[in-house]
């Protein structure tokens, strides 16, 4: 023992005691603190049971359904192919739908502001359009007017030409 140098420093370290720490003012656990454990251990007991249970029944259905799945695999596999790929693609257009309509909206948006919204012309353009309407209805009346005229001349006259034929 003479070998080994003997420390000029000793260092303590306090203890600390649970005694210590009710002295402080703190008295343990309270009482909703423990009304929760009561409470919230035996749901999570029960739940964790519950979620076993649910795995055993899932490995026992996978062990069933197996053979199963072996035996008609040859039927199953290209059906399982068919009706993903279609579910793909009524994906896949929906999304090009969405991204066409977002796209419309955009540029519709992006003209509208460079251009400016421009009221009165789109005004001018709707009396424009409502005029043209109302000269194309009258014209087409007249014209209606005017083939009927003729039928009914032309049916009035036509048995008088037949009794100078004969």
């Amino acid at each position: 023992m003479a070998d080994r140098p003997q420390p000029h420093q000793i260092q303590v370290h306090p203890q600390r005691r649970y005694d210590d720490v009710g002295a402080k003012g703190r008295t343990g656990p309270s009482t909703s603190t423990i009304l929760a454990i009561i409470t919230l251990v035996p749901l999570g007991g029960s739940l964790l049971g519950l979620a076993g249970l649910t795995l055993a029944v899932t490995l026992v259905g996978l062990a069933v359904a197996t053979p199963v799945f072996v035996i008609f695999s040859p039927v199953l596999v290209p059906a399982i192919l068919t009706i993903g790929l279609a579910v793909l693609a009524f994906l896949t257009s929906g999304a090009f739908g969405l991204t066409a309509l977002s796209s419309l909206t955009w540029a519709f948006n992006y003209v509208r502001r460079a251009m400016g919204f421009m009221p009165d012309q789109i005004d001018q353009a709707k009396r424009r359009m409502q005029d043209m309407a109302g000269y194309v209805g009258q014209k087409t009346k007249d014209l209606g007017q005017e083939i009927q005229s003729r039928t009914t001349t032309t049916t009035t006259t036509a048995p008088q030409e037949q009794g100078r034929r004969t």
